[in-house]
């Protein structure tokens, strides 16, 4: 989907100032404890699931939507990994900037077939955890957390 129409709306009178979103991200595993990854249109490197909250929208809900959108699959939320912004804002090529509060899900596929589903990814496949293609820390990260049976992660270090 790109940028969502509110953002468009939002940049329409902010231009390309900072602007603080709520966004998600979804680790999602198969019944064989397969991660599903798709390789993004924009950079061309594999990561998990993620996308913006819209407004009104509860972030679980959003969660579900973007691997849809994404992937052709339906999961189920089990439990949040972690919460965290991330400490540097994103500088677009047009110059707009943004800084993202992350909600990762650790998530559960209950059915369709992983596809490219939209203009987001180029590809999309299940990988096993221990065999799992180049991508950025942020996708592993949340990918360990995601593996290990206990509390949701937070960040609590100062910013700055």
């Amino acid at each position: 989907m790109g940028t969502p129409d509110f953002i468009r709306e939002l940049r329409a009178s902010a231009g390309h100032q900072l602007l603080f979103l709520p966004g998600v991200s979804a680790v999602v595993f198969d019944e064989r404890g397969r991660v599903l990854l798709g390789r993004r249109a924009d950079n061309g490197l594999w990561a998990i699931v993620g996308g913006i909250v819209e407004p009104g929208e509860q972030p679980a809900a959003c969660a579900v939507r973007e691997v849809y959108e994404e992937t052709a699959v339906r999961v189920e939320v089990e439990r949040v990994v972690l919460v965290q912004t991330l400490r540097k804002p994103i500088v677009y090529p047009n110059g707009d900037q943004c800084q993202f509060l992350d909600i990762c899900f650790r998530c559960r596929a209950v059915g369709g077939e992983a596809r490219v589903n939209d203009d987001e990814s180029t590809d999309v496949g299940w990988f096993d955890v221990n065999d799992l293609p180049e991508m950025k820390r942020f996708s592993h990260f949340r990918i360990e957390q995601a593996l290990l049976d206990e509390p949701t992660w937070f960040d609590t270090t100062p910013m700055g």
